[in-house]
């Protein structure tokens, strides 16, 4: 099913009910949103954007956003939605990986990545100026087939480069349905608050909203302030967000002086460990308004839930276990435990996790190196190894324990270590590194780097910040840096990440 069909319905049956929103004001109706994604497609097609053409977007939030989607969609396009955090120089890696005929861009990033794209296959439009073109007077929407490549979402590799994963129409409506069915209803008197990047999880819970004729609200500083989503939630009422369990925390500091949330309806957490006294005092201080979820770009926001409920039960004997998991299976996966050897777990055995289902990705794309391969050790026998260790309790209860891969979470945002490492190699003076997380009660985790210098070679922290700075995002760069004579090492000379986590450890104590 194509996405803009589900938009093209709703408004054609509630053509005046209102859809966007910046802050308070009201930017567009359903029929205003339907009748700009139509006339923005013809202008595409002008382009010479064609049905499998792949279209970037990098953009911070703004009600234009949506209506660069759906118009991508519109035309059988493949929206390539890029983390607006990113360098520019890696949004441009993303954009000639994808091959993407045309990138909708901020205006705080259009220089910059015009400077670095370096080609002129890849036609930039600023998002915030959508050009459009009276549209036929029947603009349907491209008849999408299920195993259409929908959304092309680009997640860090453990390589240092990003593999794009290729999410279906079918992939995305299994997701929409698990919402409905395992996280929240959603009515046309609820929103939808865009606090979180749109390119990621928030932008994801776009669907449901459409399919319900809800409202779609862009906070006016464009991103997450916690005072400034309670008094959204004060003026605008019946609004649900997708929260990194940082941003939980900084709404419940912001709550504590508030009277009422009768404005805010849901707050779905995920995309890193939530601290357990963190949740238990959110939901003290709020109620019953929060939702857990847990998946990953290759099954997006639809691997487990936690249900309202369940994060407000104080009275089943085992409700702390359970708050401090994720959740049981969504109703659109099958979930399973295993062993190195593909063997089952058994319940209260650590193992990965491995889920099967609609909601799982087709494949990585085919324009990333090797991505084939990539595909097949990921999907084995029809099973996704996410990589992500947990356990299953004997009531289906899953609790992540650890991660194969050395991906940090930082403020709900993936840095994988290879790639902060490969950037640092590059001074001369750098002899190895290895780069670890670090326990961090604001953000979850930080970034610490140990640096061995080259034998008699200098170098400050202040020069390789800034050597991070020029080549990848700010928030994956080191906050700390530890230089040391050598890096522990096994007999077949890998580094012990645990001994220089356990280094930190010590350190602290």
């Amino acid at each position: 099913m194509n996405p803009a069909e589900w938009l093209q319905r709703t408004a054609t049956v509630f053509p005046d009910r209102p859809a966007l929103l910046l802050g308070e004001a009201i930017i567009a109706s359903y029929g205003d949103f339907a009748d700009r994604v139509a006339r923005l497609a013809h202008w595409l097609r002008g382009e010479g954007v064609a049905s499998g053409d792949c279209v970037a977007i990098f953009a911070t939030n703004c009600p234009e956003y949506l209506v660069a989607l759906y118009g991508i969609w519109h035309v059988g396009a493949v929206a390539v939605p890029i983390n607006a955090k990113l360098h520019p120089r890696e949004a441009a890696w993303i954009i000639g990986d994808a091959d993407a005929r045309l990138c909708f861009v901020s205006g705080d990033h259009a220089d910059d990545l015009a400077e670095v794209l370096q080609a002129d296959y890849c036609k930039l439009q600023l998002v915030t100026d959508l050009p459009t073109l009276p549209a036929p007077e029947k603009s349907a929407p491209h008849p999408t087939q299920p195993q259409d490549i929908t959304w092309l979402f680009y997640t860090s590799g453990t390589t240092g480069r990003p593999k794009g994963v290729m999410l279906t129409a079918l992939n995305l409506t299994l997701m929409t349905l698990g919402y409905l069915a395992d996280v929240d209803d959603v009515g046309p008197d609820d929103a939808i608050l865009y606090a979180a990047p749109m390119s990621h999880g928030a932008g994801l819970y776009n669907f449901v909203h459409v399919l319900r004729g809800a409202r779609h609200v862009v906070p006016a500083s464009g991103g997450f302030d916690a005072a400034e989503v309670l008094d959204l939630g004060e003026r605008v009422g019946g609004i649900s967000m997708f929260a990194a369990p940082t941003m939980v925390r900084r709404l419940v500091d912001a709550a504590r002086d508030r009277a009422s949330f009768d404005g805010i309806k849901t707050v779905v957490y995920g995309g890193g460990p939530m601290y357990l006294a963190d949740i238990i005092e959110a939901v003290e201080l709020m109620g019953p308004r929060f939702v857990q979820i847990y998946g990953q770009g290759e099954c997006p926001m639809a691997i487990t839930a936690l249900s309202r409920a369940e994060v407000a039960d104080r009275a089943s004997p085992n409700w702390k276990a359970r708050l401090g998991s994720v959740g049981r299976p969504q109703s659109g996966v099958r979930l399973r435990i295993a062993r190195p050897d593909g063997s089952d777990a058994p319940a209260g055995e650590i193992g990965e996790v491995l889920v099967q289902g609609a909601p799982v990705m087709a494949g990585y794309w085919t324009g990333y190196e090797q991505g084939c391969e990539s595909t097949a050790k990921a999907i084995r026998d029809g099973w996704l190894w996410t990589g992500d260790m947990g356990v299953l309790d004997a009531d289906g209860y899953l609790t992540l324990h650890d991660r194969s891969k050395d991906v940090i979470i930082s403020g709900g945002s993936n840095i994988y270590p290879r790639e902060v490492e490969e950037v640092l190699l590059t001074h001369p003076a750098v002899h190895e590194v290895s780069v670890i997380g670090r326990p961090n009660a604001e953000w979850g985790e930080e970034v610490v780097a140990f640096v061995v210098r080259k034998p008699g070679a200098t170098v400050s922290e202040a020069e390789l910040d800034t050597l991070c700075l020029q080549a990848i995002a700010r928030f994956k760069r080191p906050k700390s840096y530890c230089f040391v004579p050598d890096l522990p090492k096994n007999n077949y000379g890998k580094v012990l990440k645990g001994a220089l986590r356990d280094q930190l450890r010590e350190t602290v104590q």
